[in-house]
């Protein structure tokens, strides 16, 4: 039994790693998001938000794998109001759950329902652009073992994704659910992968305006780096590079297409190269915690913010459908010890955490969530204080860059991209 209650990241914390069953109370399609498959699943849980004195959570729970069975957690509702019950202790946590957005049931210009375009995950618009992974395509596949974009995309979400529809989207996420970020992935496409976003990249700054996130494979080789560059000059504010785990005989077996079409070196020189052209914390190194020994995911924060980008720390979800979804859901205890890591090493190397405006990401635990979890000291107040005033120096500049305008680069690529490409994927 634990003995006391829990502050509102401990609960974050503990619901990644229990899921949330659902009392016959709860009425989900009426009165929150749907929980849908898409992109790689691991979104596939119910959101909620966690009120709290310091900063509200958002966090995407599991509700349908397979341990949530046991999990001691309960949602039920209650003359309107929604609450999660710990059956270890009796405690009882109000909790909120976000409305589905009117424009998920609207359609695009091409005629599809935008839902199965771009999805909200927390207060950021998520958008899978191409077809799917190459990875699952091989002859035995090669995906990532967590991941079930295989079956997701042209199922849950349509596997093409035009720029006008997309553009749509993106207008009506910014009018009618305040979205100030859009975030464009792909799986692995040859080496394509940053080509393809590029077109999107372009059109949802100069027709929409917003912040806008970046993540592809990187190129194999150094001199394919510059199409960050290139993306950059097309709009793009943030590259994020998802090599997962930090022990290299982890991440060859987990990630075998990855390991064997780029390598692991590829995400670091690229994480390196982007983050020390750009102001600091304007990319993420994003990896997965409840797999490899702590102790390598402790190294892998502090490598990342040793390079001036901010660790994105997923908690490992056995998603359905997902060659490790029978694999155990991470300690508690262990997830509490690395986001508490995540926070000190965040601040010990001045990342500006919580500073662009209204980004919650609900897949992960965000590294300003983590100031729950330490103590609130006169310097940790102080912090505080710096962190808020940055903010509002930096208001200025995310204004200006959530404006529709005109980019400085062009779609069409330089000369070297040639030359690149006859030598093999870049």
């Amino acid at each position: 039994m634990i003995e006391h209650r829990r502050n509102p990241c401990e609960l974050e914390i503990d619901l990644f790693c229990h899921g949330v069953r659902m009392d016959v109370s709860c009425c989900i399609a009426a009165d929150g998001r749907p929980v849908a498959r898409t992109r790689a699943g691991l979104g596939s849980g119910l959101e909620l938000i966690i009120p709290g004195d310091l900063k509200d959570l958002w966090v995407n729970v599991p509700v349908e794998e397979d341990f949530v069975r046991s999990s001691p957690y309960l949602l039920s509702k209650l003359g309107g109001n929604y609450k999660v019950s710990d059956a270890r202790n009796g405690e009882v946590y109000p909790v909120r759950l976000p409305v589905e957005p009117d424009w998920y049931e609207g359609i695009t210009p091409a005629g599809t329902r935008m839902r199965e375009v771009g999805v909200l995950q927390g207060t950021y618009l998520g958008i899978y652009v191409s077809n799917s992974c190459m990875y699952w395509y091989r002859e035995p596949a090669k995906n990532c073992r967590f991941c079930t974009t295989g079956f997701n995309v042209g199922v849950n979400e349509v596997a093409e994704k035009s720029v006008d529809d997309v553009v749509a989207i993106a207008l009506r996420a910014k009018e009618e659910s305040g979205v100030t970020f859009v975030h464009f992935n792909t799986g692995y496409q040859n080496g394509r992968g940053l080509q393809q976003i590029a077109p999107y990249v372009k059109a949802v700054k100069e027709r929409v305006g917003a912040l806008i996130g970046v993540q592809a494979v990187p190129p194999a080789r150094d001199d394919g780096l510059w199409q960050y560059d290139w993306l950059r000059d097309l709009g793009a504010d943030h590259f994020s590079f998802c090599y997962e785990f930090h022990t290299p005989e982890v991440f060859a077996e987990l990630l075998p297409g990855k390991a064997e079409t780029v390598g692991q070196g590829a995400f670091f020189r690229a994480m390196e190269y982007c983050q020390a052209r750009m102001p600091k914390g304007a990319c993420s190194g994003e990896i997965i915690a409840g797999i490899e020994p702590i102790e390598a995911t402790l190294k892998a924060i502090d490598y990342i913010t040793g390079v001036g980008a901010f660790p994105t720390v997923c908690i490992f979800r056995p998603v359905v459908g997902s060659d490790m979804e029978h694999y155990p859901s991470p300690r508690y205890e262990d997830m509490l010890l690395v986001m508490r890591h995540m926070y000190r090493a965040c601040r010990r190397a001045g990342i500006p955490i919580g500073v662009a405006p209204n980004i919650e990401v609900s897949l992960i635990v965000n590294p300003d969530d983590a100031q729950y979890l330490v103590p609130r000291t006169a310097a940790f107040h102080l912090d505080r204080l710096w962190l808020r005033f940055v903010k509002l120096m930096a208001q200025p500049h995310f204004r200006r860059a959530m404006r529709a305008q005109p980019v400085r680069g062009d779609l069409q690529l330089p000369e070297r991209m040639a030359s690149n490409q006859a030598a093999g994927p870049a």
